[in-house]
């Protein structure tokens, strides 16, 4: 069965809405696994609920890999972040691949007098609570992004979730908004355009898009990282062999020279890992999130 799969189109449910990371990277490898294939592989969109909408149906769904999710880091934070979840994280899936990880961008409107990472810790201790911090929403990464931020550089902002990247970005050009740790792949076409003045970058190091943006660490908060990751599951009944040869596609995809391009034009990494090594890494960030959701007292509203 695993060694003629795929027989029939793919369905890939993608936790959030178009336009966004998570979607865009979603859709690049739905393309490139549809080629491999030779089967349609159908991009669904199922927005909401920090992405737990999308993967409450992947939880329910036949484990015949016909139905698959790709989610973002948002997959090890719904754990800590909600009460209740239609699905158990841990029970419910089965850790298939990773496919990328890639940095924020700490972005302002070019406009604004802040002009560094040091220009907004001032201004956020200058004025307590009065600086407007988009996020994506309660608990996604850009969220937890702000809160780690907000801990390591112990300052105090006032935090407004909205529906996703695209509400964010829109009212921080329209100066509603103060400062968004944006997901890369969304950010960096208003950046390139001047539209949104990058302030860091937030992963370890720089990137080749950006060489004389600093990291967040060098911007003053030292030993400061956060990265975005993005990844493949299933339902957990799905056979180990099926399991190992969509991973093995998945990989194989990655490896592409194409793709591996495509991701450098918008500062992402391919993640490489096992389906055991990936349920380890899941497992681990599961346990990172809960710190930073605690320490925070982060609600999903």
């Amino acid at each position: 069965y695993a060694q003629n799969y795929p027989v029939k189109p793919v369905h890939m449910f993608i936790g959030f809405p178009a336009g966004t990371s998570t979607d865009i990277l979603a859709r690049l490898l739905a393309q490139k696994l549809g080629e491999l294939w030779g089967q349609n592989v159908v991009s669904d969109n199922r927005a909401g609920a920090g992405s737990s909408i999308a993967a409450a149906a992947v939880a329910k769904a036949t484990a015949d890999g016909y139905t698959l999710l790709y989610n973002s880091s948002a997959q090890s934070i719904n754990p800590s972040l909600y009460a209740k979840l239609p699905y158990d994280t841990l029970k419910d899936f089965v850790e298939i691949a990773p496919a990328a990880s890639q940095p924020n961008l700490l972005v302002v409107n070019p406009a604004s007098s802040i002009k560094s990472v040091a220009d907004l810790i001032a201004e956020a201790k200058a004025k307590p609570g009065q600086v407007n911090f988009g996020s994506a929403g309660v608990g996604t990464g850009t969220h937890l992004n702000l809160e780690k931020f907000k801990l390591m550089a112990g300052i105090d902002v006032t935090h407004i979730p909205y529906k996703g990247t695209p509400e964010v970005v829109t009212d921080i050009i329209g100066g509603r908004t103060t400062a968004y740790f944006a997901p890369i792949t969304a950010a960096l076409p208003f950046v390139q355009g001047g539209k949104l003045r990058a302030l860091a970058v937030s992963g370890g190091k720089r990137t080749a898009q950006l060489p004389n943006v600093p990291t967040v660490a060098e911007g003053g908060v030292k030993g400061f990282e956060f990265l975005l990751w993005f990844g493949v599951w299933g339902p957990s009944a799905m056979p180990a062999a099926l399991v190992n040869k969509i991973a093995a596609d998945i990989n194989r995809v990655l490896a592409s020279a194409d793709l591996r391009e495509q991701y450098a034009k918008m500062s992402t990494e391919t993640l490489v890992m096992t389906p055991a090594e990936f349920a380890k890494f899941v497992r681990k960030e599961i346990d990172d999130n809960a710190r930073v959701i605690k320490a925070a007292g982060i609600q999903a509203q």
